[in-house]
């Protein structure tokens, strides 16, 4: 399994820059890795030779290049619907349709990318994938997408389990779904609420386990980009997942920063200006273990589950619980959490914020 680690702030503090360095500090330190782009900086790619391909391609030692494109990644996922379709429909329409010619509907390309990181990641090839994408709510939005289609699942099994409609068309649509999540959803048809299709439970355990995917906020001195830099934190962190630590760009650390991102480690990184060993030399061992909160704890023996969400208030937030999962929405995220086996069967009798953290109790 794989490290992944992105960079979240505001477009133009440097996010790609540090991303690509990150990629040169740890394949000089020997680990395999993947950088995988999205279009959004081709030029500056461009200047250190790195051609987009939709293949990994070697563009130094121990360091691959993939460009992220959902046009590519649908195209070869079309062909291989196209193939059951020959087996299942044997439709004449599909077959005369390519995947050049097929619209990314709004929330198909974040389940494409993630799935292709899905893919990459359980290849084994890699120990650390650095994923370069837009760096603001979307690329949390894609990472939380696992945990979202999970509460869609536990709450509309028994609906799907119990259509009749449904069960007619579902052998055709199980191994197209399997065809484009690379998934087994065989799940979703088994009324009980200790089957989650392998994909979405993969795909949580990963983003909740810091260890398995970490981000890293990105940001300057600048106003603008220091707000969106602390917005971003609390969504992510909401999202389940955790944020390890602040590149602060081109700028001086000052203490009203530093408390502004406390308990976070800022480390402060020079301008490249074609010097990439410098910065490269400025970037802490983005391997190293965790010095951040964590984004969710659960004390089973007090009664009470802590969500760290820094820059929210508490009438930010919204609170609600239906039967053993409790539902928290702030910012643009929202996230389910079940409760324990210690804790189900118990209605919330209070919620607070202390120190950041958001204390739910029961």
């Amino acid at each position: 399994m794989s490290l992944i680690l992105t960079f979240l702030g505001k477009g133009g503090s440097g996010r790609t820059t540090l991303a690509i360095a990150s990629a040169k500090r740890l394949a000089t330190a020997g680990a395999k890795v993947l950088l995988a782009t999205e279009v959004s900086n081709l030029s500056l790619l461009a200047s250190l030779g790195i051609s987009p391909s939709s293949s990994p391609a070697e563009i130094e030692t121990n360091l691959f290049s993939v460009q992220l494109s959902t046009t590519a990644i649908l195209e070869k996922q079309w062909e291989e619907i196209k193939i059951l379709d020959r087996k299942y429909l044997q439709s004449p329409v599909l077959q005369g349709i390519y995947g050049q010619e097929l619209p990314v509907l709004p929330g198909m390309d974040d389940a494409l990318i993630l799935t292709a990181l899905r893919e990459y990641d359980k290849s084994g090839k890699y120990d650390v994938i650095i994923y370069d994408g837009t760096g603001d709510l979307r690329t949390l939005r894609l990472l939380a997408m696992p945990e979202a289609l999970s509460g869609y699942v536990r709450r509309f099994r028994s609906i799907i389990a119990e259509s009749d409609l449904v069960r007619l068309v579902w052998p055709i649509l199980q191994p197209v779904l399997g065809t484009v999540f690379s998934s087994n959803w065989d799940s979703l048809t088994q009324n009980s609420p200790g089957t989650n299709n392998e994909f979405l439970e993969e795909g949580k355990a990963a983003v909740n386990d810091p260890q398995r995917v970490k981000a890293y906020l990105v940001t300057t001195h600048e106003l603008t980009s220091l707000k969106i830099a602390k917005y971003l934190w609390g969504n992510a962190q909401l999202a389940g997942v955790t944020v390890a630590g602040v590149f602060l760009n081109q700028a001086t650390l000052e203490d009203s920063i530093a408390d502004e991102f406390s308990p976070l480690p800022i480390t402060k990184v020079p301008s490249t200006q074609d010097d990439w060993s410098r910065l490269v030399a400025s970037l802490p061992d983005l391997r190293e273990p965790l010095k951040a909160p964590k984004p969710l704890e659960i004390d089973e023996a007090n009664r009470i589950v802590k969500v760290f969400l820094p820059g929210f208030a508490k009438k930010e937030v919204k609170l609600t619980q239906q039967g053993d999962i409790i539902t928290l929405e702030a910012g643009e995220v929202r996230r389910n959490i079940p409760l324990t086996s210690t804790l189900k069967g118990k209605a919330v009798t209070g919620a607070k914020f202390q120190e950041g953290y958001l204390i739910i109790s029961f």
